[in-house]
């Protein structure tokens, strides 16, 4: 049987350098609040069980985090007198007699698997505490890991370290693991006796050394530690995440001809030997299969583009979007809630809305389907191998048949048969030399307003 593991991950900061009407948790890194980025990292870890101390936005703090098949219960923090007191608003859940707790943050979203299981390893090895800490170039402001003989020996604040002590560049996340049969009581040793009055986890290194137990630090990327307290940090993130992102899919197939100005969503999948041209913006929700050509300028959310399909440039899909294989959605075309059939052009300048459209069919320049009568969404279907001319207006619901043809220009408010032509227009009439009689009326008038002067 394997060992269990309880994450505490401490949510109930105020964000008030967040300047926001909302828990800093809950704002998103590529369309997914940083909670539940945290969250999937928790869950790669095999851990299932969280115990989410949580403050402000508590309600909507634990819907965001319920993101996965972890088992979630919230844990409310009324007061903030330090990181120790926190990890014990947990104190029911700590009790239940895991092998390991893992305590992390709420706004690490970079955080992965890899460190967290790292921890764990050293705990199943005998250690009682494993804190996580980052090699960097920039150590100022960050507690500094003082390790003697491979093991943790303190955790020394920047305001409290030596000079010698400053140099050191591998510095405490804050993350770490410990001993779940030992860390309730290793928790309640910690007291507030320093100049803020409060209770500091990172003590635990010392209690625990002081008690005869073992200490060691962890080592993880610099990147996947990072944490978030204003917007300018929001951004860094969003930067970081993105890049690592990019990378992930361009290794495994995926062509970015100018990646730094590619935006992906957390869920976005792009399959093999699919391209993505400058300047794409991907939501939530979308599926880009092998093939497919993303062409610059694009935005998608919500939408599945099949096999060899084709959107842009200057296109939008909204959620509902469903290209089948070798679909064209060409530049200046929206569509939302629509499936389009195999082959099928929808080339420029149309609305697609709440329909059916059938394979190889073609939708002509400035086309329309009026699907919303103010009150109501009315669905349009179009058959196979179809022609609809340019600046038709589909008025829904209308149906059209395979094979059948709408004229230019024609408002469609009943159903087209099967290879019928379809005209919905006024018939065309000349009136010879009635321009000459228009114009000179024209001329007449802006002479005698220019008299009137």
């Amino acid at each position: 049987m394997g060992r269990t593991c309880l994450a505490v991950i401490l949510a109930a900061g105020d964000s008030t350098r967040m300047k926001s009407s909302m828990s800093k948790v809950l704002h998103p890194i590529a369309g997914l609040p940083m909670i539940g980025h945290v969250m999937g990292a928790v869950s790669s870890a095999d851990i299932a069980d969280v115990a989410l101390v949580v403050g402000r936005d508590a309600e909507a703090v634990a819907d965001a985090a319920r993101v996965s098949a972890v088992k979630v219960r919230t844990f409310l923090q009324t007061e903030r007198l330090g990181t120790g007191h926190a990890v014990l608003a947990a104190r029911d859940a700590i009790a239940e007699g895991f092998d390991e707790i893992l305590v992390t943050y709420g706004d690490a979203p970079l955080v992965t698997a890899g460190p967290f299981a790292a921890a764990r390893a050293q705990i199943a090895n005998g250690a009682d505490v494993a804190v996580i800490g980052f090699h960097t170039d920039r150590p100022t402001g960050y507690g500094r890991l003082l390790v003697e003989n491979g093991e943790l020996v303190a955790i020394r604040e920047e305001k409290d370290a030596t000079d010698e002590e400053r140099k050191i560049t591998w510095c405490n996340s804050g993350i770490m693991a410990i001993n779940g049969g030992k860390a309730l009581a290793l928790l309640e040793r910690i007291d507030n006796q320093n100049v803020k009055g409060e209770y500091y986890l990172t003590d635990l290194v010392e209690i625990v050394r002081a008690a005869g137990g073992r200490a060691v630090a962890v080592d993880a990327p610099e990147a996947e530690m990072a944490g978030c307290n204003n917007r300018a940090e929001l951004a860094v993130l969003e930067r970081l995440w993105q890049e690592r992102r990019r990378h992930e899919l361009m290794v495994s197939g995926v062509t970015m001809i100018a990646p730094e100005t590619v935006f992906l969503a957390f869920d976005t999948e792009v399959g093999q030997d699919a391209v993505i041209e400058p300047n794409v913006v991907f939501g939530p929700g979308v599926t880009i299969e092998s093939g497919a050509v993303i062409h610059a300028f694009s935005h998608l959310e919500g939408a599945h583009v099949s096999s060899g399909a084709a959107i842009g440039p200057f296109a939008r899909l909204r959620p509902g979007a469903k290209l089948a294989a070798k679909a064209k959605v060409g530049n200046f075309c929206e569509v939302k809630n629509a499936a389009v059939g195999e082959g099928a052009k929808i080339n420029h300048l149309t609305y697609i809305g709440d329909a059916v459209i059938g394979a190889r069919t073609n939708i002509g320049a400035g086309t329309i389907t009026c699907n919303y009568d103010g009150v109501n969404k009315h669905v349009t279907e179009i058959g196979a191998d179809a022609f609809i001319g340019s600046n038709s207006a589909l008025v829904a619901p209308v149906s059209i048949g395979d094979g059948a043809y709408v004229g230019s220009g024609s408002v469609i408010t009943e159903d087209v048969p099967a290879d019928a032509l379809g005209l919905g227009r006024a018939r065309q009439e000349n009136k010879p030399g009635r321009a000459a009689v228009v114009r000179e009326r024209a001329l007449a008038l802006k002479a005698a307003k220019k008299a009137k002067g």
